[in-house]
């Protein structure tokens, strides 16, 4: 009877603990997650105001602030792990490292399947064909950016691409006179990029702007007054300098990079590849798959077809063009490379000033060596009208000290004599340019 009771009362104790934590759960309040959304996170007015309890809540650990923006203008700003970014945007984990601290400094733009990784100065996003994923969006230095991608894609309507309308004129090979128009309009991530660019260009050109009206002063006074302070403050300024050209080099050669592959200018298209997919989950629905499987090896086959060729030859025949991202890229290159020219003329300007500089101190050092010269040749004088006082000066016996009125001409003509013996040495070294005019 002892063990039986032992055991019921350990049964109850642990009933009872269980139910005590099944309070406390009910208890707890429900914070919505990427992977575990809320019944508002579809309400994106309910969503911004369930951020609050989140933040007052317990930061997951390795998680970041992230603004998504949309075809529309519209954003939001989430707190998201690095499982959730991989898991929405589909990229690689090594490729959350660019827009990490390590690789700040560096300027990258990268094509992935289904994004692209911009790394540009201050901009870290992850573009896809439909929305832009921004980190760090309340930096002092991001908020303009934010400011302009908000006025921007408010401005121009959504890509016409993802209507269903044109996707199946598309599919039945009758593209329409709207078709035509949205072709002429870049896709969503070369508008972001666009966007981007310009605003890494006017950032860097506003810092090179005073770069050159701070430099410009400072070089002046160094050339009208060589001192220690001036000197400092050219050696900040050639450090500042070196900086700014660093940085506008990384980017230009990023761009550059871009250029001269067009593969990889390919790779960029993101809403090619969507239209493309498209196209082919519509072709495998209507059960055309096969003859696209053997399209590349037997494309005569698909001639007796025009709705088939017409459809393969727009999945394929577009995939090297690549006009207009070259175009927008040639048109920031062109940018970087004038701001480049601009710190270069500057860095010139520096060197030239530093040769003056050079040349002036070179000249105050001939300056003192020619005195120095002239001082030698005055001391070799006086030191012959010396030896000679010091000669007379010893006790020893000699005639000419009875000799009456003697001194008087003796020390003028030793004097005249010194004198002589100093325009004569004094006459060879300017007759040997060994000094000035």
């Amino acid at each position: 009877m002892g063990r039986r009771s032992g055991k019921k009362s350990a049964c109850v104790s642990c009933f009872s603990r269980r139910s005590r934590s099944a309070k406390r759960i009910e208890m707890l309040p429900i914070v919505a997650s990427p992977t575990n959304p809320s019944p508002n996170a579809s309400n994106p007015s309910k969503s911004h105001g369930s951020l609050a309890p989140a933040k007052a809540g317990k930061k997951k650990t390795g998680s970041r602030l992230w603004m998504r923006f949309d075809r529309t203008g519209n954003s939001e700003v989430m707190e998201w792990d690095k499982s959730a970014i991989l898991k929405r945007v589909s990229i690689p984990a090594r490729d959350l490292r660019i827009l990490g601290p390590v690789f700040s400094q560096s300027s990258n733009i990268l094509a992935r399947e289904k994004a692209i990784i911009v790394n540009l100065e201050f901009i870290k996003a992850i573009v896809t064909a439909d929305e832009v994923l921004l980190l760090d969006p309340l930096s002092h230095e991001v908020i303009p950016f934010v400011d302009q991608l908000k006025q921007q894609l408010s401005l121009k309507s959504p890509f016409r691409i993802h209507e269903p309308d044109h996707v199946e004129v598309r599919t039945k090979g009758l593209p329409s006179n709207e078709a035509a128009e949205g072709e002429d309009e870049l896709p969503f991530e070369f508008q972001i990029l666009e966007i981007a660019l310009e605003a890494v260009c006017t950032y860097l050109d506003s810092n090179v702007a005073d770069l050159e009206r701070d430099a410009y002063p400072i070089l002046d006074e160094l050339a009208m007054n060589v001192s220690t302070k001036n000197l400092e403050r050219v050696r900040s300024l050639k450090s500042n300098l070196t900086r700014l050209l660093a940085r506008v080099q990384k980017v230009r050669d990023e761009i550059e990079h871009l250029l001269d592959d067009n593969e990889d200018m390919a790779h960029l298209y993101l809403t090619r590849k969507q239209i493309q997919f498209q196209q082919l989950e519509a072709l495998m629905a209507s059960g055309v798959s096969n003859s696209i499987a053997i399209a590349a090896p037997h494309m005569a086959r698909l001639n007796s077809n025009p709705w088939s060729a017409s459809i393969v030859t727009s999945i394929y025949s577009d995939d090297n063009d690549v006009e207009d991202l070259e175009m927008l890229l040639e048109a920031y290159f062109m940018q970087l490379d004038g701001t480049r020219n601009k710190i270069l003329s500057v860095r010139e300007y520096i060197d030239d000033t530093e040769d003056y500089v050079n040349i002036q101190l070179d000249n105050q050092r001939n300056e003192l060596i020619q005195l120095q010269l002239i001082l030698t040749i005055a001391s070799f004088a006086i030191a012959i009208n010396t030896l000679i006082v010091g000669i007379f000066a010893m006790n020893i016996p000699c005639h000419l000290y009875e000799v009456q009125k003697f001194f008087e001409p003796f020390v003028g003509g030793t004097s005249a004599g010194c004198f002589l013996i100093f325009m004569l040495m004094l006459g060879h070294a300017r007759w040997k340019k060994l000094l000035g005019p």
